[in-house]
């Protein structure tokens, strides 16, 4: 089989010259030019469309960012100028009540934001307004609540704090969550908000 397939090769490069050799090498070049050149184009276009994905991809969250920055303030506003009279219900008298209030450090960085923030001369209530309550956004509060009472104590404030968080929509693990971490839950209830709290609940006090 071996000396049939040499006999062949041999049989074969008769009649060959270098001009037809040559010509061989030049067609295998441009052959393989023309391989390389289809492979880079489509590298190109690959790339192009990479990073128009990633173009949209910002452009969307950006989009959703502002769209969700924007029902998070209509939300507030809504929720934040009802606080006093729903409060006043559950014995609290709050003489002020303030919206997006910062808490900075000496440095003006920023420690913690607040949605709305209802103070008298003993207690101060600071509350998280979502358009969605999640669990999440409890465990937020909660850590939001530490650098609140941390702020207070530095700045010779005594007040009883509380907490409270208020949704538009409101998930009932979110709710449970809230009400065992000792926070006072509002939630949306036709065109007004309600805090219906259980029986026998008492406030943490940060």
């Amino acid at each position: 089989m071996a000396m049939r397939t040499a006999e062949q090769a041999v049989e074969q490069a008769k009649g060959l010259t270098f001009e037809k050799v040559w010509a061989m090498f030049e067609q295998s070049d441009r052959r393989m030019a023309e391989t390389d050149r289809r492979m880079a184009e489509s590298k190109a276009e690959h790339d192009r469309m990479i990073a128009e994905l990633k173009e949209s991809a910002k452009e969307l969250n950006r989009q959703m960012g502002g769209l969700h920055q924007s029902f998070g303030d209509l939300t507030a506003n809504l929720v934040a100028p009802n606080l006093p009279e729903k409060f006043r219900e559950l014995g609290y008298t709050f003489t002020k009540c303030s919206c997006e209030m910062k808490f900075k450090d000496s440095a003006g960085i920023t420690l913690a934001e607040v949605d709305a923030w209802l103070e008298n001369g003993d207690v101060v209530l600071a509350v998280e307004i979502k358009g969605k309550l999640l669990k999440r956004d409890v465990d937020d509060h909660l850590e939001r609540m530490k650098v609140l009472h941390d702020y207070a104590k530095e700045h010779g404030d005594k007040r009883k704090l509380l907490g409270a968080v208020a949704g538009g929509i409101t998930r009932k693990d979110a709710r449970d969550y809230a009400v065992k971490s000792g926070f006072y839950v509002l939630e949306q209830s036709g065109d007004t908000l309600k805090i219906e709290m259980p029986k026998g609940f008492k406030p943490k006090t940060w």
